[in-house]
């Protein structure tokens, strides 16, 4: 049982770990890093690193989408974004990466964001990404899913991803007609990722709809404004590793069925990737980190995708860095620096080499140590 804390007469808190809190120990072998897979499987599809794009339109665009694929990810644009209100949003992502420390930077975002989807461009869109080859994922809101799923299943998707800032199995309106997540995808013959949620309890339930996959998080970095806007903080160590032990009765209670893990938030190094898949995802979101790469639209700014919230934003408009090299180089390096920042999975890959785990089902079982 947790660490359970009286804050006040009558009312406790449950203690919680993030990622920076706890370190891998390694065992009593080591394993030549050829030795070690970092490859994944969701469903029928295939992916060389655990790694997911968070669906930001600062580095996911239908191009850098495919070139994602190409090296082994899963890339994933954000149905609601950019690229399906307009039909050429280049100018656009171009004039957003010049604002620098422009103050009204939110405020440019809400206004380009205005702009009404367009459901012909979704299945533009889409042509693209198969256009590419590989694994084709597309995210919508909750609160979109009803309206634009026909477009979106029409145009032919591999994955669904029904990703909002906390997803529930039991959403409660009085005034508008809620998904049902377990009969919406049980119609459905394609795999479907949903989430974020930060506990036990919740990850259970969403496993029950049927969902291939759940994310677990809120995408929190440093850019992140959802404590201060919602009071909403999630230790990810205390909350992957929550879900993974829902995940565990998930099993029991099925026979079997396995319902995939994906870390979403405060995953910024390859020493981060390599504490959540020990945690025991089997795969990380990446956000901001894939804003330096070349290959991002927006030129190495960056925003989450709920902060351009028409009257809630919550995320806070990185000023364009400088791009630390072509996306292949983050994610396989070489790195010249000795921050964890380049070479994400080659990084994981040592990691697991150093502590003896030859694929990533068994690095799920990595000893670790609360060291804060």
């Amino acid at each position: 049982m947790r660490d359970v804390v009286e804050i006040g007469l009558g009312k406790t808190a449950q203690r919680g770990y993030h990622l920076d809190d706890i370190a891998i120990v390694p065992s009593r072998r080591t394993r030549d890093v050829d030795d070690v897979s970092t490859a994944w499987q969701l469903d029928a599809y295939q992916f060389g690193i655990p790694c997911v794009a968070h669906p930001s339109d600062a580095t996911m665009s239908p191009a850098s989408a495919v070139r994602l694929g190409q090296l082994g990810g899963l890339g994933v644009l954000n149905v609601e974004g950019l690229w399906t209100r307009y039909e050429n949003p280049t100018k656009i992502l171009e004039e957003l990466a010049a604002l620098g420390e422009d103050a009204r930077a939110t405020k440019r975002l809400q206004e380009v964001y205005a702009e009404p989807i367009r459901p012909e461009l979704i299945a533009e869109r889409v042509r693209e990404l198969r256009a590419g080859g590989g694994t084709v994922a597309v995210r919508v809101s909750p609160q979109h899913t009803l309206a634009l799923a026909p477009v979106i299943l029409d145009a032919g998707v591999d994955i669904l991803v029904i990703q909002g800032t906390i997803v529930s199995a039991e959403h409660v309106s009085t005034t508008d007609e809620p998904l049902n997540l377990k009969e919406f995808i049980a119609d459905l013959d394609l795999p479907v990722i949903v989430g974020g949620c930060t506990d036990y309890k919740t990850a259970l339930h969403l496993m029950r709809t049927g969902a291939a996959g759940v994310i677990v998080g809120i995408g929190g970095d440093d850019w992140s404004t959802t404590e201060s806007v919602l009071g909403i903080r999630v230790p990810m160590a205390s909350a992957i590793a929550d879900a993974a032990a829902a995940r565990r009765d998930y099993l029991d209670e099925t026979g079997g069925r396995y319902v995939h893990l994906i870390a979403d938030g405060d995953v910024q190094t390859s020493g981060d990737i390599a504490k959540a898949l020990g945690c025991g995802a089997d795969a990380v979101m990446i956000g901001e980190p894939l804003s330096l790469c070349a290959e991002a639209p927006a030129g190495g700014a960056w925003w989450h995708s709920a902060a351009s919230h028409p009257s809630l934003p919550r995320g806070a408009f990185e000023v364009a860095g400088e791009p630390l090299g072509e996306m292949e180089r983050l994610l396989f390096g070489p790195a010249d620096e000795p921050d964890g920042q380049l070479n994400l999975f080659g990084g994981l890959r040592r990691a697991m080499a150093k502590c003896g785990y030859r694929d990533l089902k068994e690095f799920q079982k990595v000893g670790l140590v609360l060291d804060r």
